[in-house]
């Protein structure tokens, strides 16, 4: 059985489409959720789908082994980012090389890097009348949204569109695609 760990930092849908996707699988199981923000509304999601979730402190992620000696017990075979907000620390991607991915809501190169998440690249997108946007999953390296790309999926972005309306196209490719390209990784 391949193992999954899942990092977010805010609502969780991507999370809670992973977790479902996988649920009656043979083959891969989410046995962790954790995030950053004690008040994500993840943790609600993990909960409510009997998945073990918690919350850490930036000292745990980033200063101490805490989150890193939580991963080496818990054997993942593949970290999931999803939605996850801060920066991976070297430390622990040298731990799991290759094992830590990433869903990003543009084309990268395009629209990544510090403070590029959310609203942000669908407000980015708009503004710059890009005419298509969409997901690229990567791995995680020490650089935000540089690591090499696996996949990547697109949309029309018409004139018309708002970021709002960006978003749900975006959303829309991360619930299709996202789960289909981990299981893929795990194979």
């Amino acid at each position: 059985m391949k193992r999954v760990v899942i990092f977010a930092s805010g609502s969780g849908s991507n999370a809670e489409n992973l977790i479902k996707f996988f649920h009656n699988s043979d083959n891969v199981s989410v046995i962790q959720v954790l995030t950053n923000n004690p008040h994500a509304k993840v943790l609600e999601r993990a909960k409510k789908l009997k998945v073990s979730a918690f919350s850490f402190n930036k000292i745990a992620f980033t200063q101490t082994s805490d989150v890193l000696n939580f991963l080496k017990v818990a054997k993942p075979d593949l970290i999931v980012l999803a939605g996850f907000l801060w920066k991976f620390p070297e430390f622990i991607l040298k731990e799991f090389e290759n094992k830590v991915i990433n869903v990003h809501p543009a084309l990268l190169p395009k629209f990544g890097g510090k403070g590029m998440y959310g609203m942000n690249v669908h407000e980015a997108v708009v503004k710059n009348k890009e005419i298509e946007t969409g997901i690229t999953i990567h791995y995680v390296n020490e650089n935000y949204d540089e690591g090499a790309i696996i996949f990547q999926a697109k949309c029309d972005v018409s004139p018309s569109d708002t970021a709002e309306d960006v978003a749900v196209k975006i959303h829309e490719l991360e619930m299709k695609h996202f789960p289909k390209v981990v299981q893929k990784l795990l194979e």
